[in-house]
């Protein structure tokens, strides 16, 4: 059952992600600079040169995430390469046919959006195969500063690690919220999470449990 809980995450409007790799600035640079000498056409010449100079803002208007745009330098790498691969090539030919220099950029463009998409993803559904609270450093795709993810895992072998993690998971709220770890921040409809139960649970109660009132 892939079930992921993420903790303590507030979702703001980013600018972009790959603007954050250290190779962005000078490689668009050198793409806007030169984008006047890759079409016969004149036409494509401010319509390229828009895409480039909007691409970060247009990522984000083209993510759609609903969980926030936090990416690990990992796969930021991952991706800034991919994309920074794929400009190069098309910068190394010569002047092309009218249509196809923006065409192809935009292609490039809508494939690193989908890249993005599937590291920002991938990274929380690794979180299922962690038991318990897991954390991991990240990039902010708002304003490129170090972040971190804290995830729960649900990920257990046995109902004695899931008694634990679900502990772990009570003193992690209650310690996030500053409060007292004797009071019970699990509302009414997860009481079958709360410590007076967690001695009898198992991973099928829980997992009922969490289907019944996820």
């Amino acid at each position: 059952m892939a079930l992921l809980l993420c903790l303590g995450l507030t979702a703001a409007l980013a600018r972009g992600c790959l603007h954050c790799h250290g190779n962005f600035s000078e490689k668009f640079s050198f793409y806007r600079q030169h984008v006047n000498l890759k079409s016969w056409w004149v036409g494509d010449i401010p319509v390229s040169g828009s895409l480039l100079s909007d691409w970060s803002e247009d990522t984000m208007k083209e993510l759609h995430l609903a969980i926030p745009a936090e990416i690990t330098q990992e796969k930021l790498d991952q991706v800034a390469n991919a994309v920074y691969q794929k400009m190069d090539q098309l910068y190394q030919g010569k002047m092309y046919f009218p249509g196809y220099f923006p065409n192809k950029l935009r292609a490039i463009f809508q494939e690193q959006v989908h890249l993005i998409q599937n590291a920002i993803i991938q990274s929380r559904i690794d979180c299922q195969r962690h038991c318990g609270i897991f954390q991991y450093k990240t990039i902010s795709c708002d304003n490129c500063t170090d972040s971190h993810v804290v995830c729960f895992g649900y990920n257990c072998e046995s109902s004695a690690q899931w008694e634990k993690a679900v502990q772990g998971l009570l003193l992690y709220i209650n310690k996030w919220h500053k409060q007292d770890t004797n009071t019970s921040l699990i509302s009414p409809g997860f009481t079958c999470l709360e410590p007076p139960h967690l001695a009898n649970l198992t991973l099928e109660s829980a997992s009922e449990c969490l289907t019944q009132h996820g």
